[in-house]
């Protein structure tokens, strides 16, 4: 009996079936990824990590470190040029934020860094999230709420899309495309977009 139903054409036709449901079920769901970490240690901004307003002093009760003689303006240590200005060398970082959880539980800072060239940079410090099928990095200009309710909103309004995500843990960088305006985007989502659903995401809030 067991020899004649395997002999059938039908179930043949069905062991195929399951064979390939099986298969399109991996390769969609890539269970293997919730077990497993991808780990990126890059080389990021070296900037000032003092809180906007509160610089460093070289000492107790000391003078704080960088300041000025009132009326003069204050330079960068390496080039003796004006801070901020085009000249200067020094990455300044423009907004920065820190992740929250949504579909799976995420942490870390989120920050654009202006770089010496006056271009832009995202970049991710100390990032720990979940691993997954097909994460993006995106800028967006959708405010981060917590809960369900934000864990679908990034891809309703304006996105700029950043790459892959190199790594579910660790530091790690994205170069901002040359003529983007960070200024009107808000946040950064970690999107698995085969599931249309973020990981994580930070608010990016203006520095200064």
């Amino acid at each position: 009996m067991s020899r004649r139903l395997f002999r059938a054409p039908l179930t043949w036709v069905a062991v195929a079936v399951l064979g390939v449901g099986a298969a399109f079920g991996l390769y969609w769901f890539q269970p293997w990824k919730v077990v497993t970490d991808n780990q990126v240690d890059e080389q990021l901004s070296e900037v000032d990590a003092a809180p906007a307003g509160t610089p460093p002093t070289d000492a107790p009760g000391g003078t704080p470190t960088g300041t000025t003689p009132a009326g003069t303006t204050p330079t960068t240590p390496a080039t003796g040029t004006p801070a901020g200005s085009p000249t200067s060398t020094r990455p300044v970082v423009v907004s920065r934020g820190e992740f929250v959880s949504h579909e799976h539980d995420t942490s870390g800072t989120a920050r654009i860094v202006r770089t010496a060239d006056g271009g832009h940079r995202l970049e991710l410090v100390g990032l720990d999230t979940s691993n997954g099928p097909d994460l993006k990095v995106w800028l967006t200009d959708q405010p981060v709420r917590t809960g369900r309710a934000g864990w679908g909103v990034f891809d309703d309004g304006r996105r700029v899309e950043l790459g892959r995500l190199k790594g579910n843990k660790g530091d790690q960088a994205y170069a901002i495309p040359s003529g983007t305006d960070p200024a009107g985007l808000t946040s950064v989502a970690i999107w698995c977009q085969r599931f249309a659903v973020s990981f994580g995401a930070a608010p990016l809030v203006p520095v200064g």
